[in-house]
């Protein structure tokens, strides 16, 4: 089995950036996104003490979990959720980043009900409005958002955006900075609860990170290349 390994000198450049452009670097979480790669890119996260996971399917990560019984982390759904596989995700994540419709929220309650525990979630915005991303558009969002702090068995903790690609890097903060407005007024305004902000990838998490990320979503620039 191939190994998968956190590049060392990726690390550093990474928590060089964290202290150099978050407003508060001590609140900033790198998510290891090991999308693709196997259990082992889990293992070398907990080993330089990056405790949030963050996987794409949900089938992907019922094949690693087995080899993860031993290991304390925080394990986030960060690829979009269908309805099919929504017992196996109450039952692996921790978070749920990725809830994108009241349909989808009232599913989760629903299950997280019949289980008798409580899913933390992130509302996903889709502040670019783009066709090929999902998440809540902006309009009517907060009505939305607090219908959904109403379910009993959702814990709305978090705010998260996937942005479309951009061929400037440097346009996407103009985007997180919204991201960060809608944000703050979720918090302020509708629950005091939500206090993660997830945004910013491999290409563009200095900008996300200047705005004010909690939480910062990396696969390539900790691993290198997937396959």
């Amino acid at each position: 089995m191939r190994q998968h390994h956190i590049q060392l000198d990726s690390l550093t450049t990474i928590s060089k950036h964290i202290q150099d452009y978050s407003p508060h670097p001590n609140q900033v979480n790198i998510v290891a996104v090991t999308k693709k790669f196997n259990h082992t890119a889990i293992l070398s996260a907990l080993s330089h003490r990056i405790t949030c996971i963050g996987e794409n399917q949900v089938q992907e990560f019922l094949t690693k979990s087995p080899h993860l019984l031993n290991y304390q982390f925080e394990s986030h759904l960060i690829g979009h959720l269908q309805s099919n596989k929504i017992n196996h995700a109450i039952d692996l994540f921790d978070v749920i980043e990725t809830v994108d419709s009241t349909a989808l929220a009232h599913k989760l309650n629903k299950k997280a009900q019949q289980k008798e525990q409580t899913q933390k979630i992130y509302i996903q915005i889709n502040i670019g409005s783009d066709p090929q991303k999902y998440g809540f558009d902006t309009k009517l969002l907060f009505s939305k958002v607090e219908k959904i702090t109403k379910l009993k068995n959702l814990s709305l903790i978090g705010v998260m955006t996937i942005l479309p690609f951009l061929e400037q890097a440097q346009d996407t903060q103009k985007l997180y900075s919204q991201t960060r407005k809608i944000y703050t007024k979720i918090k302020q305004d509708i629950t005091p609860t939500c206090v993660c902000l997830s945004m910013g990838m491999t290409r563009d998490y200095i900008y996300a990170l200047q705005e004010g990320a909690t939480h910062i979503r990396l696969g390539t620039k900790l691993y290198g290349p997937r396959d």
